[in-house]
């Protein structure tokens, strides 16, 4: 008999405590989403599947009517069960979803969009099996239910059931219904039983394993996946969330991948363990860090995590992410001294004054009947003024070069990208206001809205790209500083670029001022002076004895330095200019310094 889905609520609802007794009586998680319609399921995320995590706020989603339609309504406790082990168990953070799919992308090569289907594969292994075994649930019943629509689909579906099968001690073909055995499904399905038993304590040890087992049946067949969609309730589960610490590789992603049937793979898994855990200390006493990841490959990676960015919202995260360690500390606010109150006479108290600031001594004895607003009063304090002065972190006006010597920020590491992150999350963290422009020819300019203190603004401006020729925005710098004449916030001009860095000094603007007059101007008007990064040689200077090098790229920025002040940092390399951004924000921003002078 069919069961309506809005007369399964209450069962399930009731279910829920049971089902978080299944892991620990001290299992705590938000009640679950229950949607009586796939309309409504879809509206909160679930497609595709009858149940889904959201790791972003640790939610259990379950479309009802799929739950009728799979004729698995009275498997309330099992089913909530398994996705609470998503939560408490595997996954269990948005952070470690993340991780196993990085770990599975080297053992997934020219399939990598199955990385998240072989993923929730893998950890619905584990909690099935541990939920089976540990807690006595009838998980074989609700499978054999769940998959009964994608019978005999594809050869990874049957080698799926058939692990099942032998975790479960089952029969050949109770779950699967295969007459005929398969020896090479058989011999896998015997290595991911191990598998899955071996790294139960340690999943994400066996997560690229799994994958390397996996891949042949992924690569045999276009229609692999056939049959496993509705397993798929961890398809969606970033969306929304912010992995950490994935702009670099870990060791497991470096390594070579061994086949999970080599003999030496399954030795004691605690000893294993503690060997990676000793391994990982050293690498870290000794302050080394791993490969990093690129743009593009972060952006992939959060992709198949299930969070919904475009490569501008992905490269806005790399960097974010890839500054954070650079940052100059938070700085303290600084108190001013001060002293005890002083008393400064005596005041009326009226009704409506607080009871408490009744000074009962001064008046009973002007009266020793009290009456309130005549003869009581209350004591009035002054206070010292502190001795220290306040200190204000510069503003920043960013310019960062994006012509075609520049490399794009979305698609590979750009160290004048990372170099102005670490600096205006630095600003910003100090208190300061930035404004960041990004250049590159004639009228390809993007600008932050203005001296902004919204981290996600500048970064939006630094991760963008243009490619294209160099002409510096004189227009941009003219007007900034033109409205911020009578501002008494003192700002600082940085220019990230190479020699095409001159084109602010040897070119007109659009009014036909030269660019020599506008920046001298600009930098007067700023009043917190101005420096140019560039990636030129660091004898540039050696050029000066050229016949024509007054009217050169180097020249001109020659003569900026003596007659203009700015402060010229050549930097080798690219690279070179993380290092240039450390000394910069230390000098600038970092309050140990600042208050130090």
């Amino acid at each position: 008999m069919t069961v309506a889905p809005t007369k399964l609520h209450k069962q399930w609802s009731d279910a829920w405590g049971s089902a978080l007794a299944a892991w620990s009586p001290y299992t705590r998680l938000k009640a679950p989403m229950l949607c009586t319609t796939s309309k409504d399921a879809a509206a909160a995320g679930l497609s595709g599947s009858f149940a889904m995590i959201r790791l972003v706020d640790q939610m259990v989603v379950i479309d009802l009517q799929q739950v009728v339609d799979l004729h698995i309504g009275d498997f309330a406790v099992e089913v909530l069960a398994h996705e609470i082990g998503h939560h408490v168990y595997a996954p269990a953070s948005i952070t470690d979803h993340t991780r196993s799919l990085a770990r599975m992308l080297p053992a997934l090569p020219t399939v990598n969009q199955h990385a998240p289907l072989i993923a929730n594969l893998y950890t619905d292994l584990l909690i099935n099996d541990r939920l089976m075994r540990s807690a006595g649930l009838r998980m074989a019943e609700l499978m054999a239910l769940v998959v009964r629509k994608g019978e005999g689909s594809s050869r990874l579906w049957r080698l799926y059931l058939r692990i099942y099968e032998l975790l479960w001690g089952l029969e050949h073909g109770a779950l699967t219904h295969a007459r005929d055995r398969d020896d090479a499904i058989e011999v896998d399905a015997r290595l991911a039983a191990r598998l899955v038993r071996h790294y139960a304590r340690h999943w994400l040890d066996g997560a690229s394993r799994f994958a390397v087992l996996v891949l042949p049946y992924l690569i045999d067949q276009q229609d692999a996946a056939a049959g496993l969609q509705p397993l798929m309730d961890t398809r969606h589960a970033g969306v929304g969330g912010q992995p950490e610490g994935l702009t670099e590789m870990d060791q497991s992603e470096l390594a070579s991948l061994p086949f999970p049937g080599d003999d030496s793979e399954f030795e004691d898994a605690t000893n294993a363990k503690e060997a990676a855990t000793a391994a990982a200390d050293k690498t870290r006493s000794k302050g080394s860090r791993g490969q990093a990841r690129d743009p593009f490959q972060y952006g992939e990676l959060l992709r198949l995590a299930g969070m919904k960015l475009d490569q501008q919202q992905a490269a806005i995260r790399y960097y974010a992410e890839r500054a954070r360690p650079y940052l100059v500390p938070f700085p303290t606010l600084p108190a001013d001294q001060s002293s005890d109150p002083l008393p400064e006479g005596l005041d009326v108290w009226e009704s409506g004054d607080p009871m408490e600031s009744i000074d009962w001594r001064e008046s009973l004895a002007r009266s020793p009947v009290p009456i309130p607003g005549l003869t009581t009063v209350q004591r009035h304090f002054g206070s010292q003024p502190g001795f220290e002065r306040s200190r204000k972190a510069l503003d920043l006006d960013l310019y960062v070069d994006s012509s075609g010597s520049m490399p794009d920020p979305r698609a590979a590491l750009s160290w004048p990208a990372l170099a102005g992150a670490v600096i205006c999350l630095s600003a910003l963290r100090a208190g300061a206001s930035v404004q960041v422009s990004l250049w590159s020819g004639h009228r390809q300019v993007t600008t932050t809205n203005g001296f902004v203190r919204s981290a996600d603004e500048a970064l939006r401006v630094l991760t963008g790209y243009y490619g294209g020729s160099t002409q510096f925005p004189l227009p941009t710098l003219r007007e900034t500083h033109a409205q911020r004449v009578r501002l008494k916030r003192q700002t600082h001009i940085l220019q990230v670029s190479d020699d095409g860095a001159s084109t602010m000094f040897d070119t007109p603007d659009e009014r036909g001022v030269a660019g020599w007059e506008v920046c001298a101007k600009a930098l007067k008007q700023a009043g917190g002076g101005g420096t140019l990064a560039l990636n030129i040689p660091a004898n540039w200077t050696a050029r000066r004895k050229e016949p024509n090098f007054a009217q050169s790229p180097y020249g001109w920025i020659w003569r900026a330095q003596e007659e203009q002040g700015w402060l010229v940092h050549p930097v080798a390399t690219l690279a070179d200019l993380l290092g240039f951004a450390l000394a910069f924000t230390r000098r600038h921003y970092d309050p140990r310094s600042r208050q130090a002078e």
